[in-house]
């Protein structure tokens, strides 16, 4: 490896300490408690090692929306193209709670905390959204929509929107209390990823047509 490769390569590592501590910190302090300074402190970097990679805290946040948001789309992707509809929001829904328990700073980042609005406008720009290989809510509400243009579902659930947002917020729920309360001993937890699986069922069940 040459003196240019290697220098590409430490400072690519530099970033990825930066985005790692700096998601951390905003995930567990908030966003207006963390500083640039702070993040560099966190690293044992110099501040001015931070700003040459990222302008500002925004820039900084921005990266993180991009790039977690991204990943998740991305995982989504892995499950391939399942031609039932319904088959394949089951395996959405096991990919997305996978994807929390094995990136769980990641998923607070991304789904547990506030950010500001133009780290969400910045996505939005960065042309990820109704994108359905880069917006995971896209590929979400366009498998939703293809199982209601088929009729799997029962008449009173026609709004793909509505639809995807109740079986998301099936999946986000367990999840969720796994991570901020997977570690209480006053509840008999049971596995998060083995109760996501059967409430996915369940929540399919409960919204598809009887067939005849």
């Amino acid at each position: 490896m040459g003196v240019k490769e290697r220098k590409e390569r430490e400072r690519a590592d530099v970033r990825e300490k930066i985005l790692d501590a700096a998601r951390d910190m905003f995930t567990n302090d908030g966003f207006d408690a963390v500083t640039m300074r702070a993040i560099a402190d966190r690293i044992e970097y110099t501040a001015p090692v931070i700003y040459s990679h990222f302008r500002d805290k925004h820039a900084l946040i921005q990266e993180l929306c991009y790039r977690d948001f991204r990943a998740l789309a991305q995982a989504f992707g892995r499950i391939g193209r399942v031609e039932d509809p319904v088959e394949r929001l089951g395996r959405i829904g096991i990919a997305y709670v996978d994807f929390a328990l094995e990136h769980p700073s990641q998923y607070r980042f991304m789904f547990m905390t506030p950010k500001p609005a133009d780290a969400k406008e910045a996505v939005r720009r960065a042309e990820l959204r109704g994108n359905p290989e880069e917006d995971a809510y896209a590929f979400l509400c366009n498998t939703v929509a293809e199982g209601i243009g088929a009729g799997r579902f029962r008449p009173e659930y026609d709004d793909a929107e509505e639809l995807a947002q109740m079986l998301w917020a099936s999946s986000h729920g367990i999840v969720s209390l796994q991570l901020a309360k997977g570690q209480d001993e006053w509840i008999d937890w049971r596995d998060a990823r083995g109760t996501s699986v059967k409430l996915i069922e369940a929540m399919l069940r409960g919204v598809m047509r009887e067939r005849s």
